[in-house]
């Protein structure tokens, strides 16, 4: 029974090793001749070995035993020979070890990185900062830096281990035998090592995912620990990360350093049996001086690299788990993507119809509840109520961030689910109430919008959102760099900036989303003049935070737990005297006014 398991765990690892080659053949097949020719130098390099070895036989029987150190004056010669050519091919491996490694995880990358761009924001909003570095990046590094090094180490111990044996053997097929069966005994604990490991790998990834997000939370949240006093806080906090970290390592040490003392342990019992039963064999002439030393040097040379072996095949296994967690995340499907035979948007519309819509982030939590609403080629609709009621996430529905959960998005008589991704947001833009901007300069950000539009659109498009004269203030102008996420510029600057983008974009639908809610009022009005210029010939819709700015819409439609509560213009809307938005608009009003 034990023996039925053990050969079934065995063809588990066999076909694992064999699975994981053969799912990156995709990315090593670009680079197979100079990959081959690393393998293929191992060969050598590990026969080479058997050369060293097997010249002490002649070598000590001359000197030793027949006194002739004339005869033998070659050998040393032939190992400073063999040895140099075996370093000098030790190196051109490593070097095409190397260069081929770094151009199959640079492939590998880019793919995860396709992979990445084409998630939803859902599946964003579930992970931290830290996650996406560890899924997208780390992971391809852990897969990629022992797939090719491992291959080799494998194919230079194999022709390493095969040359000693033929030593061994040449020299005596009974102590042969006997060193042979001792080291197959060394690898039988290597079987369990998987699945040991296995679970701790798993946490050491979460654990090293939560420090990566600590550090990017510090450097991205630095003005609010210094104007909090919260260096002690994050100093605790980031304590514990590193503890956690540190059990996890320790763990991990437990259940993998032992098997190279084990495997220490048992080949030292082979070495002693080598010398034990080599002496008989030489004291009765079965075996000459020179014969037992070449075995044991053999013997020697072949059990010292399987010593670590213990280490390096926990690396392989690190490797392979790595590359397991690459795919797995390559055959995520993502949940917003084209349905089969999407056809491309047009890019006019005369009708938007939100129908019966209804979405949920978490089952059984409705956000958006039977949503209908029709909206008119050049209407500008504004959307208003209490703070959470979920006008962001009814207006996120329309390029598709999120899918409803019920109902549709009408575009023309077609849910905009049959029109291709890439076509649907390219006829709409979008300005957040914190745009993000790019590191690089103001005009590498602006042209994010139509990477080909003519300098005469680019200057039109920094005129109609109002940033001309603040351009020209500027030493380096539409070069000025703007540093990280826009850091280097104000919020109403940033803001104008994104509307410059949109601008740019020339898109038929505008979505606003509380575009000026975070601006003081001089700001706000700079900010609300570029808007109107962006708004003109658009389907525009808006959420508003404050009303005044929004009395001019169109549509004002009032969203309330989910639900439309009121729809109508400003002056409809304001002769209700108990309605959800005349009493919005007087308390802001009132507030305003004192």
């Amino acid at each position: 029974m034990a023996d039925k398991k053990q050969k079934s765990i065995n063809k588990l690892a066999r076909n694992a090793f064999v699975n994981n080659y053969r799912r990156m053949w995709p990315y090593v097949k670009p680079y197979w001749p100079q990959a081959l020719l690393s393998v293929l130098l191992a060969m050598p390099i590990g026969a080479l070995d058997g050369v060293i070895a097997m010249s002490l036989k002649p070598y000590m029987d001359l000197v030793m035993v027949d006194k002739s150190l004339q005869a033998s004056w070659y050998i040393p010669l032939i190992i400073v020979v063999f040895t140099s050519i075996q370093g000098a091919l030790t190196y051109a491996a490593n070097y095409l070890n190397t260069w081929v490694g770094a151009k199959i995880t640079n492939l590998l990358k880019m793919d995860l990185y396709k992979k990445m761009l084409g998630f939803d924001t859902n599946f964003f909003n579930r992970k931290n900062s830290g996650d996406i570095l560890q899924m997208f990046n780390a992971n391809a590094d852990a897969a990629c830096a022992g797939l090719l090094t491992n291959l080799k180490n494998f194919v230079q111990k194999f022709f390493t281990a095969v040359s000693l044996i033929f030593v061994l053997f040449y020299n005596s097929w009974q102590l042969a035998l006997v060193c042979v069966t001792i080291l197959f005994v060394a690898f039988l604990p290597m079987a369990t090592l998987k699945k040991k490991i296995q679970s701790v790998f798993e946490g050491t990834l979460a654990a090293d995912s939560t420090l990566m997000t600590a550090y990017n939370e510090t450097y991205a949240g630095n003005k609010t620990i210094t104007s909090y006093n919260l260096a002690d806080y994050q100093q605790s906090k980031f304590k514990g990360i590193l503890d956690n970290v540190f059990n996890l390592q320790m763990k991990l040490v437990q259940r993998t350093r032992w098997l190279t003392p084990v495997m220490h342990i048992i080949l030292s019992v082979g070495i002693g049996a080598a010398i034990w039963f080599g002496s008989y064999l030489v004291l009765n002439n079965y075996i000459t001086s020179g014969g037992f030393v070449s075995f044991l040097t053999a013997l020697i040379m072949l059990y010292n690299p399987m010593k670590s072996l213990g280490s390096n095949y926990n690396s392989v296994m690190m490797s392979f788990m790595a590359i397991e967690r690459v795919f797995d995340i390559m055959g995520t499907a993502p949940a917003i993507a084209d349905r089969p035979n999407a056809k491309t948007m047009p890019t006019t519309h005369k009708v938007i119809e939100f129908k019966n819509l209804c979405f949920e982030y978490n089952r059984g939590t409705p956000i958006l509840k039977n949503i209908n609403l029709t909206v008119h080629q050049g209407e500008i609709v504004a959307f208003v109520g209490n703070s959470g009621g979920g006008k962001t996430t009814l207006v996120s529905l329309l390029p598709r961030f999120y899918d409803p959960t019920g109902g549709a998005i009408l575009i023309d008589g077609t849910d905009i689910r049959d029109f291709t991704l890439k076509s649907l947001r390219q006829n709409i833009a979008v300005v957040f109430q914190d745009n993000f901007l790019f590191a690089g300069t103001i005009r590498e950000n602006i042209m994010l919008g139509n990477e080909h539009a003519t300098p005469e659109q680019l200057d039109n498009a920094i005129k109609m959102a109002c940033l001309d004269d603040f351009i020209k203030t500027l030493k380096n102008g539409l070069d000025t760099q703007i540093g990280e996420r826009g850091i280097l510029l104000s919020g109403g600057q940033k803001q104008r900036v994104a509307i410059a983008r949109a601008f740019l974009k020339n898109a038929p639908i505008l979505i606003l989303d509380e575009a000026t809610s975070a601006l003081d009022n001089k700001s706000e009005a700079v900010v609300q003049r570029a808007i109107e210029n962006l708004m003109q010939d658009k389907t525009v819709f808006v959420i508003a935070h404050r009303l005044s700015t929004i009395r001019n819409a169109s549509k004002i439609v009032v969203v309330n737990r989910g639900e439309v509560v009121e729809a109508g213009t400003h002056e409809e809307l304001m002769q209700h005297e108990c309605g959800a938005y005349k009493t919005l608009y007087d308390m802001q009003f009132k507030c305003n006014t004192k």
